[in-house]
């Protein structure tokens, strides 16, 4: 480990392997997995009343200024259901934290702007947050991550 203990540089692995890797240790990545997996778990709520109270969701998403169309606020039900569970199991970490901080952006432009108020511009940019700091740090501990960087990890005399 180079410069602080609690966090890796990680420049002589391949790409794959710097994808599905983690950046820190010890306490650090015990504290980073809380994260992932408690922003998971918000996202996979987030995502249940896209699906499950369908109609009040779209008349929201008109309410802030998107077009009257189902489909969009599938779409983001699916992002927001797939990438949470992602994030539980640390599993794409960091793909998943680009598609949520994408996400929370447009949330942010749209309701932050439109609506205002402390969930909208509370929330919503501490999840942004958040999300930038996995794409940063990777899954932490306990993912499977850490498991599939091992795979693909380069080993003498495998072709």
């Amino acid at each position: 480990m180079a410069g602080g203990g609690n966090v890796e540089h990680h420049s002589d692995r391949g790409p794959t392997q710097r994808f599905f890797s983690t950046r820190v240790r010890g306490g650090v990545a015990e504290a980073t997995a809380v994260l992932r997996i408690a922003t998971g778990l918000v996202f996979v709520l987030f995502s249940l009343p896209k699906f499950l109270a369908h109609e009040y969701e779209l008349a929201e998403f008109v309410r802030y200024g998107l077009p009257d169309s189902s489909v969009i606020v599938y779409l983001v039900g699916a992002l927001e259901l797939g990438a949470g569970l992602m994030l539980i199991l640390g599993i794409g970490t960091r793909l998943a934290a680009l598609g949520l901080a994408l996400n929370m952006a447009g949330a942010i432009a749209t309701a932050g702007v439109q609506v205002g108020g402390p969930f909208h511009l509370g929330v919503a940019p501490a999840l942004l947050l958040s999300m930038v700091y996995l794409l940063w740090a990777g899954s932490g501990a306990a993912a499977l991550d850490r498991a599939l960087a091992a795979r693909s990890a380069p080993t003498s005399g495998r072709m």
